[in-house]
């Protein structure tokens, strides 16, 4: 049975990317029957970059890692093994909310500015 697992991952893998090439396709498909030009597609399919994407995630991994440690030294403490996986969970999405509440400020205080 193991032995399968790998040609499982391939397999699903190559779907995707075959599924997710075929989609793509048939999308631009329809833009072009839609009768888009060329520079009304480039503009479409422009990708908007958030520019505070390594700051949310310098947050969330940050408070992973507290929540990790927190977890290990009262696990020690306490000899409970729910500490890590709970305290490890809970600060990821502390971290999360922070993140989003955090950046959403510097956009409006970006804004605000101009």
């Amino acid at each position: 049975m193991e032995e399968l697992i790998p040609i499982i991952l391939f397999l699903v893998t190559g779907l995707v990317i075959i599924t997710w090439i075929y989609f793509r396709s048939k999308e631009k498909q329809m833009i072009i029957d839609k009768g888009m030009s060329y520079e009304q597609m480039q503009e479409f399919f422009k990708i908007r970059r958030d520019k505070y994407l390594f700051f949310k995630l310098g947050l969330v991994i940050f408070f992973f890692g507290v929540g990790l440690g927190v977890g290990l030294l009262l696990q020690s403490f306490y000899e409970i093994d729910a500490w890590v996986p709970f305290l490890t969970f809970t600060m990821t999405g502390i971290g999360f909310i922070v993140a989003f509440f955090w950046a959403r400020k510097l956009e409006k205080n970006e804004q605000q500015n101009l």
